[in-house]
């Protein structure tokens, strides 16, 4: 009599649940030593799996992040290079190509572009950038108000999807978007009344004159001094503003979205620290501005962020609750870096190490290797081959980045790249900060900025970390600056980046401003 054979059944194609913030900091992650706030929710990823040391961004500004995380391709070639010029519809992202081979897809949070995002079986995204209080979603079953605070919503209705419509047949790829940490920084009442009575350390380079740096980090609009509002960003009562005669440029109207109760309860904590503003104003230096204007920066950007950690403790332990744990992938990312305070800065938009560089944690069970550390150049360009590899699907050869997944693995071996390139465009406009394209290794930075300026900025990664000293002109990089300069050559031509590019990105600029 003959044997019957075993069927051998394939492996059960992973899921993915990408968790991003809005301008979360790495120094805003004890993972990464941060002394400013504790996250031991976000933390339990990097115990859990893998902490990478240099991750980065290709654009450092919000919608077109995303576009290149979701399209797997450098701003200029899927088009959306500012948050200004719409995205194109037509490029094909990895949702769609998921979503094509049977894997069921959701999108919850902040997706900053598009009101019907491809590739999703189910979303519910905030209106541009959203609202902290009561904020607005749009769906594919119409608009809608949900009641509460944005950070927790975002985790709710991922929650519910997981719990209500996540088909148990089939693999899922779920985006939980939250839009904290996102300025103005307006936390919930149980972080608020918390962090409003915090202190905390200050940056070593808060002080910062730019002395030894170009044109651009002079002339850039990001001061905690004097580019911060006090209203829309330190939260002081317009009467008291009024009063002092200082005129304000900005308006917080976040705070009219809240209900009586919410605004009594914010009122509550807030008006004694305008009123204590209002007792040391006159007394007060810039220096002494600045370091008032700085704490009460940090009082609500990591009051945002202990919001953010605490749920993504709650889907944490949603997941393995429901053991949902030993199948799926779970990465906690920002869409860039942002500065707290260093060279006396908030914002992002540069290529220098705050704004380009991105937290990316990733937790794997029984691949990756519990609690290691990665610092192996990867950028967010890299996620769509990563997501599509891992299940199983080949990329379009359009795609730009690599897949994370030898690294993901161990296999460090096959990991062959020793270079990233970074483009921003988005100027003359908020902040300042001009245009600049360069290239990074481990070890330098290279940066030109162009258009109304033509200026060159190499750093020392390893020698000046806090990049105060420009070494372009000194004899001693000559031969660094000529290497440099070949392979920025290099790998403009090998993502098809070119002078012509650059022109015709200035133009559509240009006609667009003299259009509005």
């Amino acid at each position: 009599m003959e044997k019957s054979k075993t069927i051998e059944q394939p492996p059960k194609k992973p899921n993915i649940i990408f968790i991003m913030s809005d301008d979360h900091a790495y120094q805003a992650i004890s993972a990464y030593g941060s002394k400013l706030i504790q996250t031991p929710n976000i933390d339990r990823i990097a115990k859990e799996g893998i902490l990478f040391t240099n991750a980065t961004v290709t654009n450092s500004i919000c919608a077109p992040s995303r576009a290149v995380i979701l399209t797997g391709k450098h701003s200029h070639i899927n088009g959306k290079i500012d948050n200004i010029s719409k995205f194109d519809t037509t490029n094909i992202t990895f949702p769609q190509l998921l979503q094509k081979k049977g894997y069921q897809t959701a999108m919850f949070g902040k997706l900053h572009f598009g009101n019907n995002p491809k590739g999703f079986d189910e979303f519910k995204i905030l209106p541009g950038q959203g609202s902290y209080y009561n904020p607005e979603f749009i769906t594919n079953k119409g608009d809608t108000i949900i009641h509460g605070y944005v950070t927790d919503i975002i985790t709710d209705l991922t929650i519910d999807w997981l719990n209500n419509r996540r088909k148990a047949d089939r693999p899922f790829f779920l985006m939980c978007l939250q839009k904290a940490p996102h300025r103005p920084w307006l936390p919930s009442k149980r972080h608020y009344k918390e962090y409003a009575k915090k202190k905390f350390s200050l940056p070593q380079t808060l002080l910062d004159h730019y002395s030894n740096r170009g044109t651009a980090a002079k002339t850039a609009k990001m001061s905690i001094l004097k580019d911060m509002n006090l209203n829309y960003d330190n939260k002081v009562d317009l009467k008291i503003i009024k009063k002092l005669g200082i005129k304000e440029r900005k308006i917080n109207s976040g705070l009219s979205r809240m209900d009586q109760i919410q605004k009594m309860s914010w009122d509550s904590v807030y008006y004694p620290v305008s009123e204590e503003f209002e007792k040391l104003y006159s007394t007060m230096d810039d220096e002494d501005l600045l370091k008032w204007k700085y704490q009460r920066y940090m009082q609500d950007y990591l009051g945002t962020i202990a919001g953010i950690d605490e749920n993504v403790g709650r889907l944490l332990d949603y997941i393995e609750k429901n053991k949902l744990d030993k199948n799926t992938i779970i990465v906690y990312t920002s869409d860039q870096g942002f500065y707290l305070g260093e060279h006396g800065w908030f914002d992002k938009r540069f290529m220098y190490e705050e704004s380009f560089k991105t937290p990316l944690l990733i937790k794997w069970p029984n691949k990756i290797t519990p609690g290691i550390t990665e610092d192996e150049m990867v950028q967010n360009l890299d996620f769509a081959q990563t997501f599509l590899e891992i299940s199983g699907i080949k990329a379009p050869e359009d795609m730009q980045g690599k897949s994370l997944l030898p690294l993901l693995k161990g296999e460090k071996e096959k990991w062959d790249r020793d270079a990233v390139y970074y483009h921003y465009y988005q100027y003359p406009t908020t902040h300042a900060v001009k245009r600049h394209y360069g290239i990074a290794t481990k070890n330098y930075k290279l940066i030109h900025f162009y258009y109304d300026i033509d200026e060159w900025e190499l750093y020392d990664r390893k020698r000046d970390p806090e990049e105060m000293y420009n070494v372009f002109e000194d004899p001693e990089y000559l031969d660094v600056v000529k290497r440099m300069k070949e392979k920025l050559k290099a790998i403009r031509k090998k993502y098809n980046d070119s002078v012509e590019l650059d022109n015709y990105y200035i133009r559509l600029y240009e006609e667009r401003n003299r259009s509005i």
